[in-house]
């Protein structure tokens, strides 16, 4: 199963639908407390970040890569917001990428942490 954390509703939608198309299990998680029990419940293999959603998003990154084993964490954003990108890496992130990247390599990307999923 894949988590992911997007401020942006209609871009949340666009990684549910197009995991859901792909047999891809994902589902949305806005706090650490939820992230852990999302885990206790089924196996998570990556979480992806939108660190449009501020400090709940590298507070969720951190806690990923806590967990053991950590979590594959992917964090997007505005690709002119530099500031977050460095605390996402800071925070231990796997991979950082600007929204538009992110958006045109969706599907690729969701095919790669889907197998990382156990």
């Amino acid at each position: 199963m894949i988590l992911y954390c997007c401020a942006d509703l209609i871009f949340a939608t666009r990684i549910r639908s197009t995991a859901e198309a792909m047999g891809i299990a994902a589902r949305p998680v806005r706090s650490v407390d939820r992230l852990h029990a999302l885990g206790a419940e089924e196996p998570v293999g990556a979480l992806i970040v939108d660190l449009d959603a501020g400090e709940i998003a590298i507070d969720l990154i951190a806690a990923a890569t806590r967990l053991r084993p950590p979590l594959h964490t992917l964090a997007f954003g505005p690709h002119v917001n530099l500031a977050a990108f460095e605390s996402a890496r800071r925070a231990g992130a796997t991979q950082v990428m600007p929204r538009g990247r992110f958006a045109d390599q969706l599907p690729d990307l969701l095919r790669t942490l889907g197998r990382t999923s156990p």
